[in-house]
């Protein structure tokens, strides 16, 4: 048992070989891409985006942790190639268009089909983050839409 541990540590810790293109595993160390605030234009309070990693060829999507401190949330939106949210800490809210606002807690992934109309955030009184994965297409992760009015986020 101790061998296969150690085993799967020596690989994990080992960049895979390489392949017929000369392709290596890429590490990109924490605390070396800098948070950003998220745009007014987009959101509602304050937001902050810590980027994990960018699209590309390999493979069509681009992922962040997201933190909304409490009352913060995003405009209205869809995804052309969807996205999945996982809850990681604090309590949130999400509601699509024409449907009841939903609580979400750690653990809890949200499935955001293609162009279906929604908005995301967290509870009134508690931060909330989620680690964000969006598939792009034609370039795009996002179609940002009208602001969530204060009576949307508040019918629960």
């Amino acid at each position: 048992m101790t061998r296969t541990l150690l085993g799967l540590a020596v690989c994990a810790a080992t960049p895979f070989a390489e392949t017929g293109e000369g392709a290596m595993q890429k590490i990109a160390l924490a605390g070396t891409q800098a948070s950003v605030a998220g745009s007014a234009d987009n959101f509602t309070g304050r937001v902050r985006v810590d980027p994990l990693f960018p699209a590309t060829n390999e493979l069509q999507a681009s992922s962040a942790y997201v933190t909304f401190e409490p009352g913060a949330r995003s405009a209205w939106h869809t995804h052309p190639a969807g996205q999945r949210l996982v809850v990681v800490s604090g309590v949130g809210l999400t509601q699509e268009w024409g449907k009841p606002v939903q609580e979400i807690r750690p653990g809890d992934v949200v499935v955001c089909p293609p162009g279906v109309k929604h908005w995301h955030g967290a509870a009134p009184t508690t931060a909330m983050t989620h680690l964000a994965v969006s598939g792009v297409l034609n370039g795009k992760t996002v179609e940002w839409m009208e602001k969530v009015t204060d009576a949307h986020y508040s019918a629960r």
